[in-house]
Order: structure tokens, then C-alpha cells, then sequence
């Protein structure tokens, strides 16, 4: 799975947004994301891609800032 596949699975599986609406320009907020959200979905990332999260990351405000947060740090590990 790539990052904007969990993205999506995530939000459908906690909030019930289809995964058509969950695009790069899509707001994370009118999304449904609250601060709790962001965190469980930074956990879930952690845990599937086996990645640690630095915790002074400023928080992605859209799908595709998590994307590129997610694949940059998909990429370094793999480095």
C-alpha cells in the first residue's frame, strides 16, 4: 500500500469519506481530521511502514502535505 492509499483507507475506515474525496488538495480539516485524528493517523503510518515520526513535525495541513511528509520519509528509509 502507498501512502495515499492508507490515507484513504484510514479516513473511509474512521470517518466514512469516500476515498474519491480524499485528494491532494483536500483539506485535512474539512476532511473531519481533528488534532486526535492526525495523531492516530500518524501511529497507523508509523506502524504499517515501519517509520518513526520525528515529534516536532509541523502538522500537514492537506492530503498532499501527508503524502509528501509520508513518501520523504518512506524514501530516507530506504536510503
Amino acid at each position: 500500500m502507498d501512502s495515499i492509499g492508507l490515507i484513504r483507507e484510514f479516513l473511509q475506515d474512521r470517518l466514512g469519506v469516500e476515498p474519491e474525496n480524499v485528494i491532494p488538495e483536500a483539506s485535512l480539516v474539512k476532511l473531519g481530521v481533528d488534532s486526535l485524528m492526525m495523531l492516530e493517523l500518524m501511529f497507523e503510518f508509523e506502524d504499517r511502514f515501519g517509520v518513526k515520526l520525528s515529534s516536532d513535525l509541523k502538522p500537514p495541513q492537506t492530503v498532499g502535505e501527508m503524502v509528501s511528509l509520508m513518501d520523504g520519509l518512506i524514501a530516507s528509509q530506504k536510503s
